[in-house]
């Protein structure tokens, strides 16, 4: 083979309009998967939070059946956080284990969407106030609480079994609600924060 053609073959490579034209298209690519990935990223951190809040709500009612004592989830909504507290007939409210807390952006709220999931509450909001240990109680402001008797069975402040509980978290783009049935069986429901609601059950 003649040198010079040997040298040839060693010298070649990418032109500068082939090296552009390849950075061009990785460009266009990362344009388009940058904000998918965001919104997947998303998507699994608020479907975390809602089967954690799920999973707790779950233990706090299998708390108060398997202790004979009223059990409750205590939401924090300022902080986003939350926690499972056990009350016997002789003791306060005691917290069992550390609080939780929401991730990233999620919130305890229900932003603008209007309607409850089908045959859960009448009017959407978030579980009834927290009441602390003072003689009367005293509703604790920024606050919900969802409450379970000795039975497993959702109550109200004033200890009557009640249908209408429900916690909502959103992060701007989705709203998730647990909803707990006057049985007590807990349920996740989704729709959209930005349209219609449209709630699917999870």
């Amino acid at each position: 083979m003649p040198v010079g053609r040997r040298a040839i073959q060693r010298t070649a490579g990418f032109t500068l309009i082939e090296m552009l034209a390849v950075t061009g298209v990785m460009g266009i690519l990362a344009a388009i998967a940058i904000p998918m990935v965001g919104n997947i990223v998303a998507n699994f951190r608020i479907t975390g939070d809602a089967r954690t809040l799920l999973s707790n709500l779950s233990l706090a009612r299998m708390h108060a059946a398997a202790n004979f004592s009223r059990t409750r989830l205590y939401v924090d909504l300022s902080t986003n956080t939350y926690r499972t507290e056990i009350k016997t007939p002789t003791t306060a409210w005691t917290s069992l284990g550390q609080s939780v807390t929401l991730s990233g952006t999620d919130a305890f709220s229900f932003g603008s969407i209007a309607t409850a999931p089908p045959n859960t509450q009448d009017t959407i909001g978030q579980a009834s106030q927290c009441l602390d240990d003072a003689s009367p109680p005293v509703a604790v402001d920024n606050t919900a609480c969802v409450i379970f008797n000795s039975r497993g069975v959702p109550i109200d402040t004033a200890n009557a079994p009640t249908a209408g509980y429900a916690l909502y978290i959103t992060d701007g783009g989705a709203v998730i609600g647990a909803t707990v049935s006057a049985t007590g069986a807990i349920r996740l429901w989704r729709t959209s924060a930005t349209s219609t609601p449209a709630w699917v059950q999870q």
